[in-house]
């Protein structure tokens, strides 16, 4: 059973990023559209690829979810390629796309309808794992969630000397902070996955600022 990581340890971690790091990364997103298409295209694939796929959709469609969605399959799956699984993530698109859009994109209206049930509804939709839906709650709706994602599973195995092989087993140990607001969840998130992006390996870690950290 791995060790809680409490509340004062979050607000420990995210105070050294504050102290060490300029600023935190954010999500590369003009809208909700384009930060849907981006957190269900980056699964299983690099970065470089996603903003590949973007570069093609953005001319025809403007990350507009009616364009979009009045695209056929086939030709949504043609955009999306370079991203890979493009059979399973056109599908993706078209279920996150079509449930805002039967909502009418009212974020508001989504989160008071669902209340606490409202990741698990996100968990429903064709494509969305726990990851997607995370990334949802916190930069579509604001809400204050912890992304585990693999950046967070790396930095956070090397702070604890634990091994996180999953999302669900770093989730379900973290304890966010009652203060935390919604802007310290995506700036959190920003600093954490700037920060794996550069340090990939315990040499790089022990070499960073967080070399030598006490957690």
């Amino acid at each position: 059973m791995h060790t809680k990581i409490t509340a004062e340890q979050i607000h420990k971690v995210y105070a050294h990023f504050k102290q060490n790091q300029e600023h935190p990364g954010k999500w590369p997103a003009e809208n909700p559209v384009e930060l849907i298409l981006g957190a269900i295209l980056v699964q299983n694939t690099t970065w470089t690829n996603v903003q590949k796929t973007l570069d093609n959709l953005r001319p025809i469609t403007g990350f507009d979810a009616e364009k979009i969605l009045a695209l056929s399959t086939e030709e949504l799956q043609e955009l999306i390629r370079p991203s890979g699984f493009f059979k399973n993530k056109s599908k993706a698109i078209q279920s996150s796309l079509q449930w805002f859009q039967d909502q009418n994109w009212d974020f508001d209206a989504i989160a008071t309808r669902y209340g606490r049930h409202l990741r698990n509804e996100l968990l429903n939709l064709h494509g969305v794992g726990q990851e997607t839906a995370d990334v949802y709650l916190v930069f579509i709706f604001h809400q204050v969630h912890f992304v585990a994602d693999a950046y967070a599973r790396r930095l956070f195995g090397y702070l604890t000397g634990t091994e996180f092989k999953t999302y669900q087993d770093l989730r379900k140990v973290v304890e966010i902070p009652d203060d935390f607001t919604t802007q310290d969840a995506e700036d959190l998130h920003g600093y954490i996955d700037d920060y794996g992006k550069l340090h990939k390996n315990p040499e790089d870690f022990d070499q960073s600022f967080f070399g030598g950290f006490d957690l």
